[in-house]
C-alpha cells in the first residue's frame, strides 16, 4: 500500500515512513504522534490501519468471559475508584466460595471459556482466600480458564503470605491459575500514580509483579487508564515501558487501553480534595484515536493485538477503532461492576451474536478465541449478524464531533474519509 503524506506535517510524516518499515518509534516520537490532530491524525489512522490489516487481516477477535468481582470491599483509597466500599458499608460485598463457583458454572454452561476474577483488597480476607478462590472454580469447572488477580492483589496476597512475588505466583499457577489481567497500571509514572492510588502499588512493584508473572511461564494482559491528569508524553512512556517488558518476557497477550470513566470517580467529583491539576472528564474522542492509533504503531512488531474497551468507550467507538489499529474487542460479559460503579453508560453484557453483529457492521470478520488467543470459532460462511440489540442504538456512525454519516456509507469511505 502506498502512502502520500504531502499534505502532512514533515516531522509527522517522517515518523510514519519509519514505522512502516518497521523500525521502533521513540518514546519522543511516540508523544508528537500522541499530541497530533486533523491530517496528521488522519495519517496517523491510516498508518494504524495498515500496520493492524498486515498483521490480522480483517479478522477482530473476542473472547466468551464472565467478570466476577468477588469483593467491592478495599481498603487501599485509590482517587479514582469508585467502586470500592468500606468493610462496614451497607452495600459491602464478600462472595462466598460457592457462589464464586457457581457462577462460574453459569458461565460454562453460556459458552465462556473464562472467567475473569478481579476484587478490592479486603482487609479480612484469609492469606489462602486466593488460592481457595481457584481450588473452587477448579473443583466445580476443571476446563475453564482462570484469568484472575490484578498486580496489587498479587502485591496483597505475597505480603499476607510472607512469599516472594514468584513462589506466590507459582502457588496460584500449581492451583489452577491461567493468566492474570495486567490492571492496576493506570500510568506508570510516580509522580501521576502518587495522585491516583497514593503510590501504594509503585511503577516499579507492578513490573516487577507482571515479570514474576511471566517468569513462572503465566500470560498478562497490559493496560494502561489514561485521560484524567495525563498527557501525551506518559502514554509514550508507558508503551515504551510495555515494549521493553515484552522484549524481555514475551508474556503479553494484548495491550487494552481504558478511557477514565469520570462520572462517579471521586478523583473527578471531588479533585479539589486530592490535586491541584485539572482532572479531565475523561479522554476526548481525538486522544481515544490517538492512543488506539499510536499503540498499534509504537508496539508493532512485540505486541500483536491492541484491544478496546466497549465498556468504557462504547460499542460505537469500538466498531470504529477496528479502522485505526485494534484487532480485539474484549469479553463478551457476562457481569462488570467496576466500570460501572464509576458510571460507565455502556451496560455490563454482551452475547456472542451481539459482538458478532458490532464486528461484521463494520466491515471485519469475527474470530472468537481463547484467553490466550487460540481460535474457536471464525464464523467463515455465516450470514451477517442482526444489528444488536439497543448495543449501537444509532443507524449512524459518529465521526467527528458533529457529524453523522450513514453506517454504509461509513463502511465503503473506510478510514480516509473519517473526519478526525
Amino acid at each position: 500500500m502506498q502512502f502520500d503524506f504531502k499534505n502532512v506535517e514533515k516531522r509527522t510524516a517522517s515518523i510514519l515512513e519509519k514505522a512502516l518499515l518497521g523500525d521502533e518509534v521513540s518514546v519522543q516520537e511516540g508523544t508528537h504522534l500522541l499530541s497530533a490532530d486533523g491530517r496528521e491524525l488522519t495519517a496517523i489512522a491510516q498508518v494504524a490501519d495498515h500496520l493492524r490489516q498486515v498483521a490480522h487481516g480483517l479478522n477482530t477477535s473476542f473472547v466468551v468471559t464472565r467478570n466476577i468481582n468477588f469483593t467491592n470491599v478495599c481498603h487501599m483509597g485509590c482517587r479514582f475508584c469508585g467502586f470500592a466500599r468500606d468493610k462496614d458499608s451497607e452495600d459491602a460485598e464478600l462472595l462466598s466460595m460457592e457462589t464464586i463457583a457457581q457462577r462460574a458454572m453459569e458461565a460454562w454452561q453460556r459458552g465462556a471459556t473464562e472467567v475473569c476474577i478481579q476484587g478490592g483488597l479486603h482487609p479480612n480476607i484469609s492469606p489462602d482466600h486466593y488460592r481457595n478462590i481457584i481450588l473452587a472454580i477448579k473443583k466445580s469447572v476443571p476446563d475453564i480458564h482462570i484469568h484472575a488477580f490484578s498486580p496489587f492483589e498479587i502485591l496483597y496476597g505475597s505480603r499476607m503470605n510472607r512469599l516472594s512475588y514468584t513462589d506466590f505466583l507459582q502457588d496460584l499457577k500449581e492451583c489452577g491459575l491461567g493468566s492474570i489481567p495486567g490492571t492496576a497500571a493506570e500510568i506508570l509514572d510516580s509522580d501521576i500514580r502518587k495522585v491516583l492510588t497514593k503510590d501504594k502499588l509503585s511503577a516499579t512493584a507492578w513490573v516487577e509483579i507482571v515479570k514474576a508473572t511471566h517468569k513462572v511461564g503465566l500470560r498478562s494482559t497490559a493496560t494502561m487508564m489514561y485521560g484524567h491528569i495525563d498527557e501525551p508524553h506518559h502514554w509514550a512512556n508507558h508503551m515504551a515501558l510495555l515494549r521493553d517488558i515484552q522484549k524481555e518476557t514475551g508474556g503479553f497477550t494484548e495491550f487494552v487501553p481504558l478511557g477514565f470513566v469520570y462520572h462517579d470517580s471521586p478523583l473527578y467529583v471531588k479533585s479539589k480534595q486530592f490535586t491541584q491539576k485539572v482532572v479531565r472528564p475523561g479522554p476526548s474522542r481525538r486522544e481515544n484515536i490517538a492512543v488506539h492509533a499510536v499503540a498499534r504503531i509504537m508496539l508493532q512488531g512485540y505486541v500483536g493485538n491492541i484491544q478496546v474497551s466497549w465498556t468504557k468507550l462504547g460499542p460505537r467507538f469500538a466498531q470504529e477503532a477496528q479502522h485505526f489499529g485494534v484487532n480485539d474487542l474484549g469479553g463478551t460479559l457476562m457481569n462488570e461492576s467496576i466500570s460501572r460503579a464509576s458510571g460507565a453508560q455502556y451496560g455490563q453484557e454482551i452475547t456472542a451474536t451481539e459482538m458478532q453483529g458490532i464486528i461484521r457492521q463494520a466491515g471485519f470478520q469475527p474470530i472468537q478465541r481463547n484467553t490466550l488467543y487460540q481460535t474457536l470459532d471464525s464464523y467463515l460462511g455465516d450470514e451477517a449478524s442482526s444489528p444488536p440489540r439497543d448495543i449501537v442504538a444509532s443507524q449512524n456512525i459518529l465521526v467527528s464531533d458533529e457529524t453523522l454519516v450513514p453506517r454504509t456509507a461509513w463502511q465503503s469511505q473506510h478510514i480516509a474519509a473519517l473526519e478526525l
